[in-house]
Protein backbone atom coordinates (compact mmCIF):
# COMPACT_ATOMS: atom_id res chain seq x y z
CA UNK A 1 0.00 0.00 0.00
CA UNK A 2 0.85 3.63 -0.56
CA UNK A 3 0.97 6.29 1.96
CA UNK A 4 -1.97 7.78 0.44
CA UNK A 5 -3.73 4.45 0.97
CA UNK A 6 -2.41 4.21 4.13
CA UNK A 7 -3.24 7.57 5.41
CA UNK A 8 -6.59 6.96 3.58
CA UNK A 9 -7.63 4.05 5.68
CA UNK A 10 -6.52 5.08 8.94
CA UNK A 11 -7.84 8.35 9.02
CA UNK A 12 -11.29 6.75 7.88
CA UNK A 13 -11.09 4.34 10.62
CA UNK A 14 -10.38 7.52 13.20
CA UNK A 15 -13.57 9.30 11.71
CA UNK A 16 -15.75 5.96 12.55
CA UNK A 17 -14.60 6.29 15.69
CA UNK A 18 -15.41 9.88 16.48
CA UNK A 19 -12.56 11.61 16.56
CA UNK A 20 -12.48 15.45 15.56
CA UNK A 21 -9.49 15.22 13.58
CA UNK A 22 -8.55 12.06 12.05
CA UNK A 23 -6.44 12.95 9.33
CA UNK A 24 -4.11 14.53 11.14
CA UNK A 25 -4.02 12.31 13.86
CA UNK A 26 -3.77 9.77 10.62
CA UNK A 27 -0.56 12.06 9.40
CA UNK A 28 1.14 12.05 12.71
CA UNK A 29 1.01 8.21 13.71
CA UNK A 30 2.40 7.28 10.15
CA UNK A 31 5.30 9.78 10.51
CA UNK A 32 5.52 8.31 13.61
CA UNK A 33 5.93 5.08 12.14
CA UNK A 34 7.79 6.36 9.70
CA UNK A 35 10.44 7.83 11.64
CA UNK A 36 9.63 11.41 9.86
CA UNK A 37 8.34 14.94 10.14
CA UNK A 38 4.64 14.77 9.05
CA UNK A 39 5.58 17.53 6.68
CA UNK A 40 8.63 15.38 5.28
CA UNK A 41 6.35 12.37 4.97
CA UNK A 42 3.56 14.26 2.83
CA UNK A 43 6.41 15.47 0.71
CA UNK A 44 5.56 11.68 -1.63
CA UNK A 45 2.38 10.03 -0.48
CA UNK A 46 2.98 7.08 -3.54
CA UNK A 47 5.94 5.84 -2.04
CA UNK A 48 5.32 1.96 -0.87
CA UNK A 49 5.02 1.70 3.44
CA UNK A 50 6.43 -1.84 4.32
CA UNK A 51 3.89 -4.58 5.69
CA UNK A 52 5.41 -4.26 8.76
CA UNK A 53 5.33 -0.57 9.34
CA UNK A 54 1.27 -1.03 7.96
CA UNK A 55 0.72 -3.20 10.81
CA UNK A 56 2.48 -0.97 13.21
CA UNK A 57 0.36 2.26 12.21
CA UNK A 58 -2.65 -0.29 12.46
CA UNK A 59 -1.96 -0.81 15.97
CA UNK A 60 -1.66 2.61 16.58
CA UNK A 61 -4.67 3.91 15.24
CA UNK A 62 -6.25 1.07 17.08
CA UNK A 63 -5.31 2.99 20.11
CA UNK A 64 -5.89 6.40 19.07
CA UNK A 65 -9.86 4.76 18.20
CA UNK A 66 -10.28 4.03 21.99
CA UNK A 67 -9.39 8.17 22.58
CA UNK A 68 -5.80 7.41 23.78
CA UNK A 69 -4.43 10.58 23.07
CA UNK A 70 -2.00 11.07 20.25
CA UNK A 71 0.70 11.76 22.33
CA UNK A 72 1.06 9.17 24.63
CA UNK A 73 1.08 6.92 21.60
CA UNK A 74 3.77 8.47 20.21
CA UNK A 75 5.63 9.06 23.36
CA UNK A 76 6.14 13.05 22.33
CA UNK A 77 4.66 16.29 22.39
CA UNK A 78 5.88 19.97 21.10
CA UNK A 79 6.00 22.44 23.79
CA UNK A 80 7.66 25.94 22.73
CA UNK A 81 9.22 24.63 20.49
CA UNK A 82 11.13 22.01 22.12
CA UNK A 83 10.40 18.21 21.97
CA UNK A 84 9.15 16.87 25.06
CA UNK A 85 8.82 13.19 26.19
CA UNK A 86 5.28 12.31 27.78
CA UNK A 87 4.25 9.16 29.63
CA UNK A 88 0.59 8.29 31.10
CA UNK A 89 2.76 9.76 34.74
CA UNK A 90 2.28 13.43 33.18
CA UNK A 91 -0.02 15.80 31.68
CA UNK A 92 0.39 16.69 28.01
CA UNK A 93 1.81 20.21 27.83
CA UNK A 94 -1.00 22.69 26.23
CA UNK A 95 -0.32 25.30 23.97
CA UNK A 96 -1.86 27.56 26.08
CA UNK A 97 0.33 26.88 29.13
CA UNK A 98 3.29 28.99 26.75
CA UNK A 99 1.52 31.84 28.05
CA UNK A 100 3.39 30.99 31.54
CA UNK A 101 6.54 31.59 28.90
CA UNK A 102 5.79 34.73 27.56
CA UNK A 103 4.99 36.05 31.06
CA UNK A 104 8.74 35.07 32.64
CA UNK A 105 10.68 36.58 29.63
CA UNK A 106 8.62 39.85 29.84
CA UNK A 107 9.16 39.75 33.72
CA UNK A 108 12.83 38.95 32.94
CA UNK A 109 13.61 40.56 30.22
CA UNK A 110 17.37 40.58 30.20
CA UNK A 111 16.80 37.12 31.55
CA UNK A 112 19.16 37.76 34.88
CA UNK A 113 17.78 38.34 38.53
CA UNK A 114 17.17 40.91 40.71
CA UNK A 115 21.12 40.85 41.69
CA UNK A 116 21.93 40.99 38.19
CA UNK A 117 22.35 37.13 38.18
CA UNK A 118 20.98 34.18 36.27
CA UNK A 119 17.49 33.36 37.38
CA UNK A 120 17.01 30.71 40.55
CA UNK A 121 13.83 28.97 38.93
CA UNK A 122 11.50 26.38 40.97
CA UNK A 123 9.46 24.48 39.07
CA UNK A 124 5.84 23.14 41.75
CA UNK A 125 4.65 20.06 39.87
CA UNK A 126 6.71 19.77 37.52
CA UNK A 127 5.78 16.73 35.39
CA UNK A 128 6.82 16.60 32.00
CA UNK A 129 9.22 19.34 32.69
CA UNK A 130 8.29 21.78 29.78
CA UNK A 131 7.69 24.87 31.91
CA UNK A 132 10.75 24.66 34.15
CA UNK A 133 13.16 23.61 30.75
CA UNK A 134 11.56 25.91 28.32
CA UNK A 135 12.37 28.66 30.60
CA UNK A 136 15.89 27.53 31.51
CA UNK A 137 16.88 27.14 27.46
CA UNK A 138 15.54 30.60 26.96
CA UNK A 139 17.71 32.08 30.18
CA UNK A 140 21.26 30.84 29.65
CA UNK A 141 23.02 30.17 32.61
CA UNK A 142 20.21 30.04 34.74
CA UNK A 143 19.26 27.18 37.14
CA UNK A 144 15.95 25.49 37.99
CA UNK A 145 14.94 22.35 40.30
CA UNK A 146 11.56 20.62 39.58
CA UNK A 147 9.41 19.22 42.25
CA UNK A 148 6.87 16.45 41.59
CA UNK A 149 4.68 13.78 43.75
CA UNK A 150 4.85 11.15 41.42
CA UNK A 151 8.79 9.39 41.20
CA UNK A 152 7.72 8.31 37.49
CA UNK A 153 6.86 12.04 36.43
CA UNK A 154 10.14 13.61 37.81
CA UNK A 155 12.44 10.38 36.40
CA UNK A 156 10.43 11.79 33.04
CA UNK A 157 11.35 15.50 33.72
CA UNK A 158 15.06 14.63 34.31
CA UNK A 159 15.50 12.56 31.02
CA UNK A 160 13.91 15.67 28.81
CA UNK A 161 16.37 17.74 30.59
CA UNK A 162 19.04 15.17 29.23
CA UNK A 163 17.51 15.07 26.30
CA UNK A 164 17.46 19.06 25.59
CA UNK A 165 20.97 19.13 27.12
CA UNK A 166 19.87 20.96 30.41
CA UNK A 167 20.72 18.07 32.52
CA UNK A 168 23.22 20.59 34.06
CA UNK A 169 21.97 23.04 34.80
CA UNK A 170 18.55 21.31 36.50
CA UNK A 171 17.39 18.75 39.65
CA UNK A 172 14.37 17.33 39.87
CA UNK A 173 13.19 16.16 43.39
CA UNK A 174 10.13 13.97 44.34
CA UNK A 175 8.39 15.46 47.45
CA UNK A 176 5.13 17.10 48.07
CA UNK A 177 4.94 20.80 46.61
CA UNK A 178 8.16 22.72 48.67
CA UNK A 179 8.50 20.99 51.28
CA UNK A 180 11.87 19.65 50.81
CA UNK A 181 13.02 22.57 49.62
CA UNK A 182 14.30 25.94 51.35
CA UNK A 183 15.23 28.65 48.54
CA UNK A 184 15.48 31.40 47.98
CA UNK A 185 14.14 31.61 43.92
CA UNK A 186 13.74 34.42 41.48
CA UNK A 187 11.40 32.55 39.69
CA UNK A 188 8.89 30.44 40.64
CA UNK A 189 6.49 28.61 38.40
CA UNK A 190 3.67 26.06 38.88
CA UNK A 191 0.68 24.20 36.83
CA UNK A 192 -1.00 22.94 39.66
CA UNK A 193 -4.10 20.35 39.60
CA UNK A 194 -7.08 23.16 39.17
CA UNK A 195 -10.00 21.16 37.96
CA UNK A 196 -13.17 20.91 40.26
CA UNK A 197 -14.24 17.37 40.95
CA UNK A 198 -17.21 17.47 39.62
CA UNK A 199 -16.14 18.80 36.54
CA UNK A 200 -16.93 17.11 33.39
CA UNK A 201 -14.14 16.55 30.85
CA UNK A 202 -13.54 14.60 27.41
CA UNK A 203 -12.80 11.23 27.74
CA UNK A 204 -9.22 11.98 26.26
CA UNK A 205 -8.32 13.57 29.38
CA UNK A 206 -10.43 12.02 32.06
CA UNK A 207 -9.87 8.39 31.18
CA UNK A 208 -6.07 8.77 30.33
CA UNK A 209 -4.28 11.79 31.88
CA UNK A 210 -2.93 11.42 35.65
CA UNK A 211 -6.23 12.20 37.86
CA UNK A 212 -3.78 13.72 40.82
CA UNK A 213 -2.45 15.69 38.09
CA UNK A 214 -5.82 17.52 36.95
CA UNK A 215 -8.61 17.41 40.27
CA UNK A 216 -8.16 19.58 43.28
CA UNK A 217 -11.49 19.77 45.05
CA UNK A 218 -14.80 20.87 44.71
CA UNK A 219 -13.60 24.02 43.26
CA UNK A 220 -10.42 23.30 41.88
CA UNK A 221 -8.59 25.60 44.11
CA UNK A 222 -7.50 23.58 46.94
CA UNK A 223 -3.39 23.37 45.70
CA UNK A 224 -3.43 27.11 45.21
CA UNK A 225 -4.42 27.08 48.73
CA UNK A 226 -1.46 24.94 50.01
CA UNK A 227 0.94 26.35 47.41
CA UNK A 228 -0.11 30.28 47.76
CA UNK A 229 1.25 30.71 51.80
CA UNK A 230 4.20 28.91 51.52
CA UNK A 231 5.67 30.96 48.75
CA UNK A 232 7.35 33.90 50.96
CA UNK A 233 10.04 31.40 52.49
CA UNK A 234 11.12 30.68 48.98
CA UNK A 235 10.86 33.33 47.26
CA UNK A 236 14.01 35.76 46.54
CA UNK A 237 13.56 39.53 47.06
CA UNK A 238 11.96 41.01 43.85
CA UNK A 239 11.15 37.62 42.43
CA UNK A 240 7.72 36.55 40.95
CA UNK A 241 5.36 33.76 40.99
CA UNK A 242 3.75 32.21 37.80
CA UNK A 243 1.06 30.27 38.38
CA UNK A 244 -1.17 28.31 36.09
CA UNK A 245 -5.43 28.63 35.66
CA UNK A 246 -8.36 27.91 34.82
CA UNK A 247 -10.46 30.65 32.95
CA UNK A 248 -12.71 31.23 35.48
CA UNK A 249 -10.40 30.98 38.45
CA UNK A 250 -7.90 34.50 38.12
CA UNK A 251 -9.98 36.38 40.73
CA UNK A 252 -10.56 33.41 43.30
CA UNK A 253 -6.56 32.80 43.54
CA UNK A 254 -5.61 36.60 43.04
CA UNK A 255 -7.47 36.62 46.20
CA UNK A 256 -5.92 33.95 47.82
CA UNK A 257 -2.39 35.46 46.62
CA UNK A 258 -3.70 38.91 48.50
CA UNK A 259 -4.23 36.85 51.57
CA UNK A 260 -0.61 35.84 51.79
CA UNK A 261 0.72 38.96 51.10
CA UNK A 262 1.10 39.21 46.98
CA UNK A 263 -0.19 41.11 44.50
CA UNK A 264 -0.68 40.06 41.33
CA UNK A 265 -1.43 40.69 37.64
CA UNK A 266 -3.48 38.45 35.08
CA UNK A 267 -1.96 37.31 31.81
CA UNK A 268 -4.50 36.04 29.26
CA UNK A 269 -3.54 33.09 26.47
CA UNK A 270 -3.98 33.44 22.47
CA UNK A 271 -8.05 33.05 23.35
CA UNK A 272 -8.16 35.82 25.55
CA UNK A 273 -9.11 33.51 28.68
CA UNK A 274 -7.05 34.45 32.04
CA UNK A 275 -4.29 31.47 31.93
CA UNK A 276 -1.65 33.03 34.34
CA UNK A 277 -1.52 34.88 37.80
CA UNK A 278 1.54 36.84 38.41
CA UNK A 279 2.32 37.14 42.01
CA UNK A 280 4.80 39.72 43.66
CA UNK A 281 4.89 40.27 47.50
CA UNK A 282 3.42 43.37 48.51
CA UNK A 283 6.44 45.43 49.19
CA UNK A 284 7.40 45.73 45.58
CA UNK A 285 3.62 46.28 44.48
CA UNK A 286 3.09 45.19 40.65
CA UNK A 287 0.15 47.90 41.47
CA UNK A 288 -3.34 47.81 42.94
CA UNK A 289 -4.85 44.90 43.00
CA UNK A 290 -5.01 42.38 39.93
CA UNK A 291 -3.88 44.10 36.53
CA UNK A 292 -3.84 42.25 32.86
CA UNK A 293 -1.74 41.62 30.19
Amino acid sequence: MTRAEVLRAGAARLADAGLLDPRLDAEVLLAHVLGLPRLSMLIDTTLEVAEAQTQQFQALVSRRATGEPVAYITGVREFWSLEFRVTPATLIPRPDSETMIEAVLRAFPQQVGPENRPLRVLDLGTGSGCLLLSVLHECPGSFGVGVDRSYDAALVAADNAARLGLADRSAFVVSDWAEALSGPFDCILSNPPYIGEEEVLSSEVADFEPRSALFAGAAGLDDYQRIIPDLGRLLAPGGRVFLEVGYTQAEPVGQIAAGAGFLSRVHHDLAGHPRCIECRQAENSLGNGLGNS
